[in-house]
């Protein structure tokens, strides 16, 4: 079922960093906010859907005992409607109450809250459905999908408060992050910062749009050398500021992914269901024993090393982003013995990779995604961008297409975002255009263990908006997702940006049984 749902190097006399001291006005020849004019209506859509509730605005003598506690809120389980025990089937409602330093119940929402229900002796766990009231209470609804003990685990990742700040620096602060290249002819080198949009006139910056896709990415101009002498793109750094105690709203342990306690029990025992009763499903799985089972009607296999080899046997798999999909294309290397990395000479970081089963005739490849992305020294050469690469391939019922791309987008105003995936839309729709029988396959966001700068740079409320512009650009797409948010949620393990091991097994698990299903090379550890 588809659904969204070698030359040698010449040692430089002179290196220099070209940039201006003071930034002059910003020109129209680019903009953080701007889409392509036939995605203007769309774009308005898509960021609606987005809207959070209103947050709390931030004096400058603002005290962090007003803001949100989670030491001090609780969570309740609510009663079965209608009465009775539990059973398979039900949904599960608790609430959550947050208050202040004080003690006091708040009054507004904007909250960023996780939650899960799990039982660790059946390494079984699923992520809850935090609904905001916008009065200081939430809801968070379980589907009960496991007989046995159930419990409840609610997170605190940001108080309101410190949404306000991560709304006002994306606002004020759009090229916190920033990005450097490499520029080189002979023996004069140089380097300039880098970025989707530059504050400077058109005759000071040099201009790398893309022409097929439109997107935007500006360096300023050396002093010496031409923007046609441009050799690599790298990560520059972080200039982001935040104003006197804004830092106190992002402490762990304090205020930052904290646990939220109960008010009384904190979990429930789950009866086998009722033969009447239908199971109401909000999330896209659940870990049973440990593996993830899919809900939308797919049966998710477990796949061994021979398996593996069996389901891309006659395969070319593509595979294209961040880090997080190059964690993909590492497991299956190291988990496929038969399948061989072909050395390219390319970063370990960045790639590109490829690897070969000449005996099954199967081809695995990984390219990262084009600028922004935060990899250090990238050849311009490799930069591509994902809808360029998507319109070189033939495709086919032999050919699988990974996508993941959000990470490396948090910092940017959402518009930039937007505008990548439409890209890439497009491209998808295309392929599959001409070549129907071809697996599309996309990776969403997933929640990371969080520090003042991964909060400023990456945070959950970033990924998770984020998440949701993904999964509405792709709606009706004929497309397979990855629920990473909701597999990473709903495991044991901490959160982290590369997830660990058993989480990465039970996504390529999920990512292999579509491809297996669609061309029936299914053997798995079972068979």
């Amino acid at each position: 079922m588809k659904k969204v749902h070698s030359t040698e190097a010449l040692i430089p006399t002179k290196i220099s960093f070209n940039h201006p001291t003071k930034y002059p006005m910003p020109t129209s020849e680019c903009s953080f906010h701007s889409v392509l004019p036939e995605d203007a209506l769309v774009l308005q859509s898509l960021k609606e859907s987005i809207v959070w509730p209103e947050t709390p605005s931030l004096s400058s003598n603002f005290s962090l005992n007003d803001t949100s506690d989670p030491t001090q809120s609780t969570f309740t389980i609510l009663p079965r409607k209608g009465g009775g025990s539990w059973h398979v089937g039900d949904q599960l409602e608790v609430l959550i109450k947050i208050t202040d330093f004080h003690s006091r119940p708040k009054n507004s929402g904007g909250d960023v809250l996780l939650a899960r229900l799990h039982n660790p002796a059946l390494s079984a766990g699923v992520a809850g459905q935090v609904l905001d009231h916008h009065n200081g209470s939430y809801t968070a609804v379980f589907s009960l999908l496991w007989e046995g003990n159930a419990q409840v685990e609610v997170t605190l990742v940001h108080p309101s408060e410190a949404v306000t700040v991560l709304k006002q620096i994306t606002q004020q602060q759009p090229d916190r992050i920033y990005f450097k290249s490499l520029f080189r002819s002979h023996s004069v080198t140089a380097y300039a910062f880098c970025n989707v949009c530059l504050k400077a006139s058109q005759d000071k910056l040099c201009n790398y749009t893309d022409i097929h896709t439109g997107e935007p990415w500006f360096c300023y101009k050396p002093n010496k050398l031409k923007c046609e002498h441009r050799i690599t793109h790298s990560f520059g750094g972080f200039r982001g500021k935040l104003k006197p105690k804004e830092d106190k709203l992002f402490q762990r342990g304090v205020n930052m992914k904290v646990l939220i306690r109960a008010s009384g029990p904190s979990n429930i025992t789950i009866l086998p269901k009722f033969k009447e009763r239908s199971v109401r499903t909000q999330p896209s799985g659940y870990y049973y024993q440990g593996s993830w089972r899919a809900l939308d009607g797919t049966t998710v296999h477990q796949f061994n090393k021979s398996a593996i080899s069996q389901c891309l046997k006659g395969k070319v798999l593509h595979l294209f982003g961040d880090s997080t999909i190059r964690q993909w294309f590492e497991y299956l290397i190291s988990t496929t013995p038969d399948l061989k990395k072909f050395d390219l000479k390319s970063s370990k970081q960045t790639g590109p990779f490829m690897a070969l089963d000449y005996t099954k005739n199967t081809l695995v490849t990984f390219n990262c995604h084009a600028p922004p992305i935060r990899f250090g020294n990238l050849p311009v050469s490799h930069t591509r961008y994902i809808a360029n690469e998507l319109d070189k391939v033939v495709g086919g019922t032999d050919t699988a297409i990974v996508i993941g791309v959000w990470s490396h987008f948090s910092t940017f105003p959402v518009e930039v975002y937007i505008r990548r995936l439409l890209s890439i839309k497009r491209a998808v729709l295309r392929l599959l255009n001409r070549a129907p029988g071809t697996t599309v396959i996309i990776r969403t966001a997933n929640p990371k263990t969080l520090t003042l700068y991964e909060t400023l740079t990456n945070s959950d409320w970033f990924s998770l908006q984020r998440d949701k512009l993904l999964r509405a650009i792709f709606k009706g797409v004929n497309v397979y997702l990855v629920d990473a948010w909701e597999m990473t949620l709903a495991h044991h393990l901490p959160h982290s940006l590369h997830p660990q091991p058993p989480i990465i097994k039970n996504m390529v698990n999920v990512v292999l049984s579509h491809i297996c299903l669609s061309n029936g090379n299914l053997k798995t550890e079972a068979n």
